[in-house]
């Protein structure tokens, strides 16, 4: 997207004038040609646009007759664009050029002064931005609903009995509620980045031509005003040449699309006949073309999938700008393919995950029978040692150990030993000790803040009614 190759209008005319004397090989029409992807700027070009000639006209740069025609003609294209009847061409290269182009032909003469003061350098700069902060405000809305959905299933189950698990080997009994709030908070930490990058690069790079600034008055704090940018860009090189605004949302995209991908495979595990934690509706399972019993977490495996080409994308973009000298390279047009296929698979990505988890619903009877299994109560047991026979941990651990050995051959779990058998191995323990063997107990306990007790679960539950509204 650079001013440095010769193209045609549709009417003939040389793009450039008359530095080229030939049009360019097939090849390298291929090659060079972006519009099969890039008219998806198409919306922010008409803004930019319109932008920059109301500022052109306000400085006296051109008449408001040919502004009043300007934003006419980019009305229309815009509606072309939508009926879809806009007639793209891959002569015209990229959206800047074929709207340009059909500008002229709509109003004629005054189409050719929209260009005046900028470059398609700066032009492209502030389309990408715009895109990119329209999708990161699409992306807070989204995950403020994944994590309303998340709130919704805390608040039904502060105190549904669940195992916690290390190593996805049972450890410690937890509340569903506590571990769906686990992931709020990483969803939110998500939103917290995503706005923290959409802040960072809220600057205006228009106005900064092909790479040093023009002699004409502009002036771009007007346009950045108008295009609700903070600021204009400071240096006209850094505005042209500058893509870790899109690095940086790729790797906010890339490190909540982890967090989708962990969700996506405990709903999974979850779902299979081997763990029944969760039940998902046919809206978010599919069957088995040969084996009738089957349903599948499609849905969730596809999210699991996405991010590989999410991660993908933050990898390919971070390879083409790597050695790349200042201002403008050709290289630069591969930075918006892989934002946009990103992008797109976070959208879907989070618009799944938030019907899945409205959708589920746990299995109490099955979640709790697995919190008691492989004496998730051992901790408790070591505690209540320490705690009421001022027994030093490691001899605590060391009882829990050999008490557990013999629940363990006698087939039980610690809350059906029997008291006279742990005295054997301790006699001073009590029948108070049976007060924290069992998993609602042992989850009770946990009042330490940000634990799993369901009096603080719901404490978390009402802060995050309040902040979510």
């Amino acid at each position: 997207m650079a001013d440095d190759l010769n193209k045609k209008t549709a009417k003939g005319q040389s793009m450039w004038g008359g530095r080229f004397a030939a049009e360019p090989g097939a090849l390298m029409q291929a090659i060079n040609v972006s519009i099969g992807f890039d008219q998806r700027l198409a919306a922010q070009d008409i803004r930019g646009s319109k932008a920059h000639s109301d500022m052109l006209a306000a400085q006296g740069i051109i008449t408001a007759e040919d502004r009043d025609a300007i934003h006419t003609g980019l009305d229309e294209i815009e509606a072309e664009i939508a009926a879809g009847t806009f007639p793209f061409s891959n002569d015209l290269e990229d959206i800047h050029l074929n709207i340009e182009a059909r500008l002229k032909e709509k109003i004629g003469e005054a189409g050719g002064r929209l260009h005046t003061g900028r470059s398609r350098n700066d032009q492209v700069a502030t389309d990408f931005r715009l895109w990119v902060r329209d999708h990161l405000d699409q992306f807070d809305v989204q995950l403020t609903t994944l994590m309303t959905a998340l709130l919704a299933q805390a608040a039904k189950n502060t105190d549904t009995i669940m195992p916690g698990f290390t190593h996805l080997q049972s450890a410690q009994p937890v509340t569903f509620g506590h571990h769906m709030l686990a992931y709020l908070e990483m969803f939110a930490r998500d939103r917290d980045r995503m706005r923290d990058c959409r802040k960072r690069m809220n600057e205006s790079p228009l106005g900064a031509a092909a790479l040093a600034g023009t002699p004409y008055p502009i002036d771009r704090d007007a346009t950045a005003t108008e295009l609700d940018f903070a600021r204009p860009m400071a240096n006209s090189l850094d505005a042209v040449s500058a893509r870790d605004f899109a690095l940086e949302a790729l790797s906010a995209a890339s490190i909540c699309a982890t967090h989708l991908s962990r969700l996506s495979e405990e709903i999974v595990i979850w779902t299979s006949a081997q763990f029944q934690f969760i039940t998902l509706s046919d809206a978010f399972t599919t069957g088995s073309s040969i084996m009738p019993q089957k349903r599948n977490p499609d849905a969730a495996e596809l999210v699991r999938a996405k991010v590989g080409r999410i991660a993908g994308a933050l990898i390919s973009l971070t390879i083409v700008m790597k050695g790349l000298p200042l201002a403008y390279s050709k290289d630069m047009q591969e930075d918006k393919e892989p934002v946009f296929d990103a992008f797109e698979a976070l959208d879907v990505g989070l618009a799944a995950m938030a019907g899945m988890i409205s959708d589920m619903t746990p299995n109490k009877d099955r979640l709790a029978a697995a919190a008691g299994a492989a004496f998730s109560t051992a901790t408790d047991l070591a505690d209540w040692l320490v705690m009421k026979l001022n027994m030093p941990f490691r001899d605590a651990h060391h009882v829990t150990g050999t008490i557990v050995a013999m629940a363990e051959k006698q087939g039980v779990t610690l809350d059906e030993l029997s008291l006279a058998d742990m005295q054997s191995v301790e006699p001073r323990i009590t029948d108070d000790v049976y007060r924290v063997l069992t998993p609602l107990a042992s989850a009770s306990s946990r009042t330490s803040y940000g634990g799993t007790a369901p009096s603080e679960v719901a404490k978390q539950v009402k802060r995050w009614q309040g902040e979510l509204g």
